[in-house]
């Protein structure tokens, strides 16, 4: 059985982006690349709500992506996506399919079937009914040491707690905190 893992970078207040979808303060470094390509490595499904889906569909294909980040550009591009939308009418982002309806049936269905891991990148709504929906496996959480006092919250909507038992941590120089939670 497949594990469907939630990665996010969070403030240390709690914020995954802040206002206007800033991610401006984001530590992304050469270490923070290698992890990037090692987490991509074990994964080959990346599952998006529309927002982060169209923030990533506009960076990853473009040539300063793929001057930037060569590799994390060819694995971003390559492997399979799922955007979960019920607005929009097509998803062009290679490799990507659109899904409206039924998204906990779709979601536990990629979960049976063998293959690597399951990912949701960003998508902090998407991730939030996914929780609600006891779906998400492990929770990694990188935390960067910056406050911002507002943006929008990772655990947003949340109703219920949710335990988690903590798994490992890995310290970037960068000074970004990885936080490795399972549920409890």
């Amino acid at each position: 059985m497949r594990k469907l893992y939630l990665f996010n970078m969070t403030t240390l207040d709690g914020f995954f982006e802040g206002r206007n979808n800033d991610i401006s303060w984001h530590n992304v470094d050469e270490e923070f690349n290698e992890f990037a390509v090692e987490q991509l490595q074990t994964t080959d499904i990346l599952l998006f709500g529309r927002v982060t889906y169209e923030l990533m569909a506009r960076y990853w294909p473009t040539p300063t992506a793929l001057k930037n980040d060569p590799i994390v550009a060819e694995k971003m591009n390559s492997i399979s996506k799922i955007v979960f939308s019920r607005t929009l009418e097509k998803a062009e982002w290679n490799n990507t399919r659109l899904v409206a309806k039924n998204i906990g049936e779709e979601v536990s269905k990629l979960k049976q079937q063998t293959g690597k891991d399951i990912a949701i990148f960003g998508s902090a709504d998407l991730a939030s009914t996914f929780m609600q929906l006891g779906l998400v496996d492990e929770y990694r959480i990188m935390v960067n040491p910056v406050v911002l006092g507002s943006g929008t919250p990772l655990f947003n909507n949340i109703h219920e707690k949710i335990h988690l038992k903590l798994l490992k941590t890995k310290t970037f120089r960068s000074g970004n905190i990885l936080l490795y939670y399972e549920s409890a």
